[in-house]
């Protein structure tokens, strides 16, 4: 029955024992509603004085006090919650999610809806504003109800979560190579065009020079002419330096009432001066005009020596493979330095399952840190000797954690973040952690159905039946009863 006349309800559109539509069914949105509502509280704002006179004099009202219930109605919280798992699980951007979600009706029905709808359920950006209004503490959310998720369905034992692997790698962020010549002509460009917005007039802003330096410092880098090439680098330093003291000058003659433009050309001119004035061996150095917090971090790979972005630590279960904690650490810090704060969150996300951590299996990167991790066993092949025999069974997986990072990169975006700043980094690595959980619940959902399919009650009867009546014309060995041949089967 439906209570449209003209639409048919999804549950009657779909395969109601497809993966995602089972997993929609199991996945407790009650409570990632409930944890992430007071994100989206009205916020009080101050009242306004306003001044007038009446009959017994000068009087003082406060208009525009409390919440305001202007703006039109907000989305569904699971909705956007869905849209963000479906992200991350099938590897696409904000605008083809929603794209594909107004022709993918399985995924409507995960989502929460009712009836299908062939537009749209937002545009693309309310994807972003929704991900950053619940921050990192509201994504982690996220990644915690995949794992009790995983629980509640009996996909994995709660033992298993006692046993976790750590590893690091390098999230990288969407930039381009950064090569010296590249960057003092992008932020020559950059800083022309935001003195322009700001009103100030420049004598001369070396555009034609500019684009044919950038050419000939290619050509040069590419025929290893590399004398050529600091000439030409360093003539782009002049005149990147002559750009800016000139819009130094001219930064009290601006034209502009807008005092962001102003912001935003100072925040260039300070980046253009360090990309100006950094060699190669300096540390420290601005890799990205638009993105100041990108590190060089140093791997050891022959086929990627050095990979830009920030260091990200990942947390699986030593058995099972399922995601348990990510994190990002700016600042290229020590692996070993970073093992007290991973386990701490991965204990936050395992709080309601009743267990923590008390093995972990690192690689060597993680040495001398056991006195900060005290309660913890700390496992790497450094202590090989020491180690029972158990505990060389269990450090022979500890590469298992591997093709999860592979994962992780090739099948759920960690391979380039495009989010902004550190913010957008933290929010990246948590998300690309639960859209992995996803699928894995979802290859879950479809071992437990074949599971429950051999055991069906009705199913062992039927065996048991057909055993017996097979025992009993060919009898094979020694008869049994009744009692004890139904017991067995």
């Amino acid at each position: 029955m439906t209570d449209d006349f003209f639409r048919a309800r999804l549950e009657h559109m779909i395969d109601l024992k497809h993966p995602l539509a089972a997993l929609g069914h199991r996945i407790r949105w009650d409570q990632i509603e409930s944890a992430l509502a007071p994100c989206f509280i009205r916020q009080d704002r101050e009242g306004k004085g306003i001044a007038g006179d009446d009959l017994l004099g000068a009087t003082m009202e406060i208009a525009g006090g409390g919440p305001s219930n202007a703006g039109r109605r907000r989305l569904s919280i699971r909705l956007m919650a869905a849209l963000l798992y479906l992200k991350h699980a099938y590897n696409l951007s904000d605008e083809d999610v929603v794209a594909r979600w107004a022709e993918n009706v399985v995924w409507q029905y995960f989502s929460g809806q009712t009836y299908y709808e062939p537009r749209m359920p937002c545009d693309a950006t309310q994807v972003g504003r929704f991900r950053t209004a619940i921050g990192e503490a509201g994504v982690e959310e996220l990644l915690k109800a995949t794992i009790d998720t995983a629980v509640a369905t009996k996909a994995i034992r709660p033992s298993e979560f006692e046993r976790i692997i750590i590893d690091s790698t390098v999230q990288e962020k969407a930039i381009a190579h950064p090569v010296d010549s590249r960057l003092l002509e992008i932020a020559r460009a950059k800083v022309v065009h935001a003195a322009k917005q700001a009103g100030i007039a420049l004598k001369q802003t070396f555009v034609k020079e500019g684009k044919t330096l950038r050419r000939k410092a290619g050509g040069y880098a590419h025929a290893k002419q590399y004398r050529r090439l600091r000439h030409t680098v360093k003539r782009q330093r002049t005149i990147l330096g002559i750009v800016l003291r000139e819009t130094q000058r001219k930064l009290t003659t601006a034209t502009t009432d807008s005092p962001t433009t102003i912001t935003r050309l100072k925040t260039l001119m300070e980046r253009a001066e360090r990309i100006r004035t950094q060699q190669p061996k300096d540390k420290n150095k601005l890799y990205a005009l638009h993105a100041p917090e990108v590190e060089c971090i140093g791997k050891g790979k022959a086929r990627k020596p050095y990979e830009f972005g920030v260091k990200t630590s990942i947390a699986v279960t030593h058995q099972s493979g399922l995601m348990v904690g990510a994190r990002t650490f700016p600042g290229n810090p020590y692996d070993g330095h970073v093992l007290n704060e991973q386990l701490e969150q991965t204990t936050i996300l395992l709080e309601d399952t009743g267990r923590a951590p008390k093995q972990v299996i690192v690689d060597l990167g993680y040495r001398g840190v056991d006195k900060e991790n005290l309660g913890v066993e700390i496992i790497h092949r450094g202590k090989y000797k020491s180690l029972t025999h158990q505990q060389r069974r269990w450090l022979k997986r500890r590469q298992a954690v591997e093709p999860a990072i592979g994962h992780l990169k090739s099948d759920n975006r960690m391979d380039r973040c495009w989010l902004q700043g550190q913010l957008g980094d933290a929010l990246h690595a948590v998300l690309c952690a639960a859209g992995y959980n996803v699928r894995w619940l979802l290859r879950a959902m479809v071992r437990l159905g074949l599971k429950a399919l051999l055991l069906r009650p009705v199913f062992l009867v039927l065996l048991a039946t057909l055993l017996r009546a097979s025992f009993i014309r060919h009898p094979i060995g020694p008869m049994v009863s009744r009692r004890n041949y139904l017991s067995v089967a």
